[in-house]
C-alpha cells in the first residue's frame, strides 16, 4: 500500500515484481477488494496494480471531479513508480478511466478490458441530481439500494455478507468525493470517440445488469475497432463479484492472447512503496518517423459564446430541461433562446468573478423580488446542482423576506419547499 500525495491515487501491488503489469480499476462506491476473487490467479502472470478512488477505501478525500484528472493521477502515481506500459481492466467509472487512457494516452496501454461499462452512463441530470441526493442525506440512502443495483436479487438473497460488505463499502465513502465522481461520469461522454480506441478491447457484462447491460456493452462492441463481447449469464453490475471465476477466466484468457507489444515494454516497476514523484527519464526519438514540419498555430478566435453558453446552460438547469426549452421554440421565439444562451449563459454565468453557488444565491433572490415563481423552481433545482444545500436555500429566502416582502418570500417558500422535496428525496 502507499500513502498518497493529493495528486496521485491509493495502490497495492501483488503479483511478481518483473512481471507485466495489469491495473484494476474500481466502480464508483467500491473499494479495491472488489477485484479481490481475480487478484490469486491474475498474480500468477502479472504484477497486478489496483487502486482506490479518492476518498474511497480510507484514501484520502481529494476530490476529483471528472475522468481526466482521475486519469492523471493514476498516470502520475505509475510515473513515479516507473511503470510505462500495461494492460487495463476497469469496472464502470473504472472502465470510463480505461477508455480516457486507451484514447489520450494510447501508447501506455497494451490490452483493454472495459467490465459494466458504457460510453456514457446514464444521463448528466441523473448523476447531478444523485449528487444532490448525498450533499442533502449523506451516502446512507445510496449504501442501503447499493445491493439493488449491484447483484441479481438471487445473489443477494443467498450471500448476505457480502451484501452487507457492498453497504459498507458505500457508507464509509468520502461524501464529496462520492459527488465529485458523480460529476466525473455526468461529463464522460465519448460515443463519438469510440472509433479511436486502438488496442484489443474485451467488453464484459453481466446478462442481468440494470445500470450498465448488454445495450451498452453492444455500443462500445460496434464503436471500437477490435473489441469482442462477453455477457457473463447470471450476473448484474459488480459481474466480478457475483460471478468471479467467469471474469477470471476471461481476464486470463484476453490479457493473455491480446497483449500488444510493438516495442519492449521495459518497465521498471518497484515493490509497493509510498509513491516519490521522479523526474521523467527522456524518451528516445522513435525510429523511422519523421518529424512534421513545425506549422505556426492559428490565431486563437473568440469563443463561440452560444455553444459556451449551451454547455452552461446544461450544466446548471439540466439537460432535460433546456431540451424542452429549445424543442418549444419556434420562429417566434427561437431568436430569444438564442439570445438568453448566448448572452446569461454564454457571457454572465461565465465570467470568473463570481461562483457558480453565488451566482444561484442572486439569482434566487432576484426571482423572489420580481415574483417570477415559475423560474423559482428550476432555478432552486439549479441552485441544488451548483452545490447550495437545502438549509443554505432557507437562509437565501430568509434574506429576501427582509429586502423584498415576506408575501414574495412566502410564495417562494412554498414553491421551494416543493422543489426540494422532489429534489432531495431518494429513489425507492
Amino acid at each position: 500500500m502507499s500513502e498518497t500525495p493529493p495528486n496521485t491515487l491509493q495502490y497495492r501491488f501483488d503479483g511478481p515484481e518483473d512481471a507485466p503489469v495489469l491495473i484494476l480499476g474500481p466502480s464508483l462506491g467500491t473499494t479495491w477488494h472488489m477485484w479481490d476473487r481475480q487478484v490469486p490467479e491474475l498474480a500468477e502472470q502479472w504484477r497486478v496494480f489496483r487502486f482506490d478512488l479518492p476518498g474511497h477505501g480510507g484514501a484520502p478525500a481529494h476530490p476529483a471531479g471528472s475522468v481526466a484528472e482521475l486519469t492523471a493521477r493514476l498516470l502520475a502515481t505509475l510515473d513515479a513508480l516507473g511503470v510505462q506500459r500495461f494492460g487495463y481492466a476497469g469496472c464502470a467509472l473504472g472502465g470510463a478511466i480505461g477508455i480516457e487512457l486507451a484514447l489520450r494516452h494510447p501508447a501506455r496501454v497494451a490490452s483493454l478490458a472495459l467490465v459494466a461499462a458504457s460510453p456514457r452512463f446514464g444521463t448528466a441530470d441523473e448523476f447531478r441530481q444523485r449528487g444532490v441526493v448525498v450533499r442533502t442525506n449523506g451516502l446512507d440512502p445510496i449504501a442501503r439500494t447499493a445491493p439493488d443495483r449491484w447483484f441479481t436479487g438471487g445473489f443477494a438473497a443467498a450471500q448476505p455478507a457480502i451484501t452487507e460488505w457492498a453497504v459498507q463499502m458505500v457508507r464509509t465513502t468520502d461524501p464529496g468525493c462520492y459527488i465529485a465522481a458523480c460529476e466525473a461520469l455526468a461529463a464522460f461522454d465519448v460515443r463519438p470517440e469510440l472509433g479511436r480506441v486502438g488496442v484489443p478491447t474485451l467488453v464484459l457484462v453481466g446478462s442481468d445488469d440494470q445500470v450498465t447491460g448488454p445495450a451498452e456493452a453492444r455500443t462500445l462492441v460496434a464503436g471500437i475497432p477490435d473489441a469482442r463481447l462477453a455477457v457473463v449469464p447470471g450476473a448484474s453490475h459488480l459481474v466480478p463479484v457475483e460471478q468471479p471465476a467467469a471474469v477470471t477466466d476471461l481476464l486470463v484468457h484476453h490479457f493473455s492472447t491480446a497483449w500488444q507489444q510493438p516495442f519492449d515494454t521495459g518497465q521498471t516497476v518497484l515493490p509497493a512503496a509510498p509513491a516519490v514523484p521522479v523526474p521523467a527519464a527522456p524518451q528516445p526519438a522513435p525510429v523511422a518517423e519523421i518529424a512534421p514540419a513545425a506549422v505556426p498555430a492559428p490565431p486563437a478566435g473568440p469563443p463561440d459564446r452560444y455553444e459556451t453558453g449551451l454547455k452552461i446552460r446544461r450544466e446548471v438547469l439540466g439537460d432535460a430541461h433546456v431540451d424542452r426549452a429549445l424543442a418549444q421554440a419556434d420562429e417566434f421565439s427561437g431568436d430569444f433562446q438564442e439570445f438568453i444562451t448566448r448572452y446569461a449563459w454564454g457571457e454572465i454565468w461565465d465570467r470568473p468573478g463570481l461562483d457558480r453557488r453565488t451566482r444561484s444565491c442572486i439569482t434566487l433572490t432576484a426571482l423572489v423580488a420580481g415574483g417570477h415563481l415559475e423560474e423559482l423552481a428550476f432555478h432552486t433545482r439549479a441552485a441544488l446542482r451548483n452545490g447550495l444545500t437545502p438549509v443554505e436555500i432557507k437562509e437565501v429566502l430568509l434574506q429576501a423576506a427582509v429586502y423584498c416582502g415576506v408575501p414574495a418570500a412566502n410564495s417562494a417558500f412554498r414553491v421551494a419547499q416543493q422543489v426540494i422535496r422532489e429534489e432531495t428525496t431518494p429513489a425507492e
